[in-house]
């Protein structure tokens, strides 16, 4: 059976990691001139928290010694390991994570890894990683559940909405003016990850319940035409979790999905968006 990986962009509980044994990569942020990621670590909450006080993070993405090194660590005791990468239009880990697979391989020629570019972020990688999982667990090999998420890589849909338009104008998603005129008139916007891996404003709705709404609405359209996707759905919250909440009740009442995971957006993508995200996973007819 071969090793699952994944970093920690996929914000997956702990729990489910070492329940299927997916080891996970830290990705790694500074905020207020301290270094957070690997043996250091800052609750959720309280990361959130100091967002909302004002503290502005920065973040890094995987550099390929690290990479190598975890890669490494695992070639220890595994000889096949896929690698599920967090997007490369949105970090150039996926690509730190082929140059470190590839001078793994050159040293260790009985040790094999894929790396796969999820094209996804947050929980939606998370269900990439879960499904990987499912295929693994069912007695597919590492190449048949690569070729599987190869294959649906684009069925992975995630829509989401912000409740600070500055976080994503800081992150040059939004103008300065429009965050400005937007926040005074209360639009939200509506974004999704695109077939690219891109972050792709869709929508802009006028008042936060809309905007809840309207990622329940986003799912009825992807699935209309969509025969699978009603095992798992995943949300995640940039500690909101009544938002959440309200937005799994919707789920559950018009699609009849009980398997409904909720888990905080974690600090690394949660410094480019802030606190007050909610996002919507699930699988559809295309992004």
């Amino acid at each position: 059976m071969f090793r699952i990986a994944t970093d920690s962009t996929a914000d997956l509980p702990e729990d489910f990691l070492q329940e299927k044994g997916i080891s996970c990569v830290n990705l790694s942020y500074i905020l207020d001139g301290v270094t957070y990621g690997g043996e250091k670590v800052l609750d959720a909450k309280d990361f959130y928290a100091k967002m909302r006080a004002g503290q502005m993070p920065t973040t890094s993405q995987v550099n390929p010694e690290d990479a190598k090194a975890f890669f490494l660590e695992i070639a220890e005791t595994e000889k096949e390991i896929l690698m599920i990468a967090f997007s490369s239009g949105l970090s150039g880990s996926y690509n730190a994570m082929q140059i470190a697979a590839q001078e793994v391989m050159e040293e260790r020629p009985d040790c094999r890894i894929r790396v796969i570019d999820s094209l996804c972020a947050s929980l939606g990688e998370g269900m990439f990683v879960y499904k990987a999982a499912e295929l693994r667990d069912q007695g597919l090999s590492m190449d048949e559940t690569a070729a599987w998420l190869e294959e649906n890589k684009l069925n992975f849909v995630h829509v989401f909405t912000v409740d600070d338009l500055f976080h994503l104008c800081r992150g040059g998603r939004v103008s300065r003016t429009a965050a400005v005129v937007g926040t005074l008139v209360g639009i939200k916007p509506v974004l999704h990850v695109d077939d690219e891996g891109h972050l792709i404003n869709i929508s802009k709705i006028r008042g936060r319940k809309k905007a809840l709404q309207e990622l329940v609405n986003y799912m009825q359209k992807k699935q209309e035409n969509y025969d699978g996707g009603k095992d798992i759905v995943m949300i995640a919250h940039g500690d909101c979790l009544e938002d959440a909440e309200y937005v799994r009740d919707l789920v559950r009442e018009r699609f009849g999905v009980e398997n409904i995971w909720i888990n905080m957006l974690g600090p690394v993508i949660g410094a480019h968006t802030g606190p007050g995200l909610m996002a919507l996973f699930f699988m559809g007819e295309s992004r």
